[in-house]
C-alpha cells in the first residue's frame, strides 16, 4: 500500500463568487519494495483527478462524508478534490433547495483541478443529492470523461427536488455508473432501471444486496467504492 495521502486545502472562486472550501489528496510517494512495485499503476493514475460531490447540503452533506473515499483512490495514484459546496462550512454563499445553484461549484471546482493539477481527465462522483447535481454538471466540462453516482435519488419524492436535473446526466454521451444499494428508501430498482432505459452512450450499474441509502454513504461501504470507481476509471 502507498502511504498515507498529502492533504492541502485551497479556496476555489466560482463565477458568480462564492469562495468553496476545497480540499487536495495527492498520492505519496511510495517508500519501500513493495510500494515501488505500484509505482508503473500510480505514474499511469496520475493524468486524472477525481472530483467528489457531497449529499444535500440541507440536510447537513459536506465534504467530510467523503473523506474516505477521496483517500482511498489517492492511495491507487489518483488525486482527488472533496469541497463544501455553498453555504455549508467555510464556503460562502447560501445553498439553493434544489441543488441548481450549485452546479456552478462543481464546474469551478473541476477547472480548477485541471489549470492547477496537471492534469487532462475528471472523473465526476455525486453521492446522494450530489449524484444529480454533478449529473448537471457533466457535459459543461470537455476534461469530464466520466460519471459515477452513488445511490442517485430518482425516486419520485426526490424527485419533487431534483426531477429537473435527471435529463442532463441522461442524455450526456459520457460513459456513467450508477451504484446503488437494492434497499434504497429513495429509489427502487424499477425506477432505476426505467430511468437508465433512456440514457444515452455506455451506463452500467452496480446493485449491493442488502442495504439501503444511508448504509451506502456510511464509511463501511468506502473501501467498496473505491474498488467500484477505480475498476470504472480502468475501464474508460
Amino acid at each position: 500500500m502507498s502511504r498515507t495521502p498529502t492533504i492541502d486545502s485551497c479556496t476555489v472562486e466560482t463565477s458568480d463568487g462564492v469562495k468553496l472550501h476545497t480540499t487536495i489528496f495527492k498520492p505519496n510517494p511510495y517508500e519501500d519494495e513493495e510500494e515501488a512495485a505500484l509505482g508503473e499503476e500510480i505514474s499511469k493514475n496520475s493524468s486524472w483527478v477525481v472530483v467528489l460531490v457531497h449529499p444535500y447540503s440541507i440536510l447537513g452533506g459536506c465534504q467530510s462524508l467523503l473523506r474516505g473515499i477521496a483517500s482511498g483512490l489517492s492511495r491507487k495514484g489518483y488525486k482527488v478534490l472533496t469541497f463544501d459546496m455553498r453555504g455549508v462550512g467555510r464556503s460562502t454563499g447560501k445553498p439553493s433547495i434544489t441543488g441548481f445553484k450549485e452546479i456552478k461549484d462543481v464546474v469551478a471546482v473541476c477547472k480548477w483541478g485541471c489549470e492547477n493539477l496537471s492534469v487532462n481527465k475528471i472523473l465526476l462522483v455525486g453521492s446522494s443529492a450530489g449524484a444529480p447535481i454533478a449529473g448537471s454538471a457533466v457535459d459543461q466540462v470537455e476534461q469530464i470523461v466520466g460519471y459515477v453516482s452513488i445511490g442517485y435519488p430518482f425516486g419520485l419524492l426526490a424527485s419533487v427536488l431534483f426531477g429537473r436535473h435527471h435529463k442532463n446526466v441522461l442524455k450526456s454521451p459520457k460513459p456513467k455508473l450508477f451504484i446503488m444499494g437494492i434497499q434504497d428508501g429513495f429509489t427502487t430498482v424499477k425506477q432505476l432501471n426505467n430511468k437508465l432505459r433512456s440514457a444515452a452512450g455506455r451506463v452500467e450499474t452496480h446493485l449491493i444486496e442488502g442495504i439501503g441509502h444511508f448504509e451506502l454513504e456510511s464509511p463501511a461501504y468506502d473501501s467498496q467504492m473505491v474498488i467500484f470507481i477505480a475498476e470504472f476509471i480502468n475501464s474508460l
